[in-house]
């Protein structure tokens, strides 16, 4: 049997994706994962900071493109999309034959405020993709893999 593919996306894979990426890392070996944006921008340095705050380190990532994945024929089982409701319109299509989802959560980047309101809104958004995630796997993966997970 084929391992699932999933596809994080947002509009510019710095800091949704990103998590929801390394979290089902995390959660599971049993999906083949990538995340990509509309654009591909630079990593939020303050998620790779709430991420090692929970022991994942992703300050070697690289951003991606989701024309990028396109180009090279990538194709996905699932496809998440991460964008909150205000870039819905932006968040990227990718083509393709796959089970699609929505997830809505704000974006880091536009969190305003002292470094350490922006942080605590970041710790947030992390903690519900995180949720997310979990909630994922306990759907869609095999059950030997669930049990990991509760």
């Amino acid at each position: 049997m084929a391992i699932p593919k999933v596809l994080f996306l947002c509009t510019q894979n710095s800091a949704r994706s990103q998590i929801a990426e390394a979290f089902l890392r995390k959660y599971s070996d049993s999906f083949d994962v990538t995340s990509a944006g509309l654009e591909a921008g630079t990593l939020n340095p303050l998620v790779v900071e709430a991420m090692n705050e929970v022991g994942i380190d992703i300050s070697n990532n690289k951003t991606k493109s989701a024309f990028d994945l396109y180009k090279a024929g990538a194709s996905f089982t699932y496809v998440v999309t991460v964008c909150d409701k205000e870039s819905a319109q932006r968040c990227p299509v990718f083509p393709g034959v796959a089970a699609r989802f929505h997830w809505s959560f704000d974006d880091p980047a536009g969190f305003a405020g002292s470094r350490d309101e922006v942080m605590a809104r970041t710790r947030l958004v992390r903690d519900a993709i995180e949720s997310r995630v979990k909630a994922f796997v306990l759907v869609v993966a095999p059950e030997s893999i669930k049990e990991q997970v509760r």
